[in-house]
């Protein structure tokens, strides 16, 4: 099965909501209003996880309503 990640530059967030209500299961908002990609790592300047994908539409989603385009759904090297 193909296995893909999802990147979310959240330091660029403005905190709009839009990916935790189009996929809940993977987005949330934190403390500070800003959107958190749930289980993620931060990797460099950036935060990732893994997914499977049966997941890639549902972030793909989210990436595609991220007014700032700072959500990245890639297929994993």
């Amino acid at each position: 099965m193909t296995k893909y990640k999802v990147e979310h530059f959240k330091k660029d967030c403005i905190s709009c909501g839009a990916c935790a209500v189009i996929n809940p299961d993977f987005w949330e908002m934190d403390a500070q209003g800003m959107a958190d990609l749930k289980g993620s790592t931060k990797v460099g300047d950036h935060f990732e996880l893994e997914i499977d994908e049966k997941d890639k539409d549902s972030n793909q989603e989210a990436a595609d309503v991220c007014p700032v385009n700072i959500i990245h759904v890639k297929k994993k090297d």
